[in-house]
């Protein structure tokens, strides 16, 4: 049975594991990034068509950019081959360019993956990503740590202090 949370009680481990981080991302730009991404889901075997998902998300991006600004990009969408929500976290150091809504470059590249048949819960997950990284300090924090171990841990330790 696919869990249902309260919106304050979805957390970000419930939607993001730590083998599911990508510490350096090696694309400049969003197309790259959202291949990197989409192979990776693959590589993992969390999906098998990662072209259909590239595309869905290319898709979604023509409709407006997911970076919604402050150097975070959050591209989202949906597949048939999910049962439930999957996030990639990925930090470019250097940055990108996701075209964002601000033009600064993006560090941050948090892809939500929901079920097709999902309405409502990867809504809350986008609103729960979107509000952890409205905090400069862990921004700021993620760009100075050494490894996925450590992003994931700084990440666990910002969202618990919402609930």
């Amino acid at each position: 049975p696919y869990p249902q949370f309260a919106l304050n009680q979805m957390k970000i481990d419930d939607i993001l594991k730590k083998d599911s981080i990508i510490a350096n991302l090696a694309g400049t730009n969003k197309e790259e990034v959202l291949r990197e991404i989409t192979d990776f889901l693959q590589k993992l075997c969390l999906i098998k068509d990662k072209e259909t998902l590239f595309n869905t998300l290319m898709e979604r991006e023509k409709l407006g950019s997911t970076g919604i600004g402050e150097n975070v990009a959050i591209p989202h969408g949906k597949s048939d081959e999910l049962s439930q929500i999957i996030t990639v976290f990925g930090r470019s150091l250097k940055g990108l360019d996701f075209e964002s809504l601000d033009q600064k470059p993006v560090h941050f590249v948090c892809m939500v993956i929901a079920p097709s048949n999902s309405t409502g819960q990867h809504l809350k997950a986008l609103a729960r990503i979107s509000r952890l990284f409205k905090n400069q300090d862990l921004r700021e924090g993620i760009l100075k740590l050494q490894d996925a171990n450590q992003i994931y841990s700084l990440l666990l330790e910002e969202d618990s202090k919402f609930i």
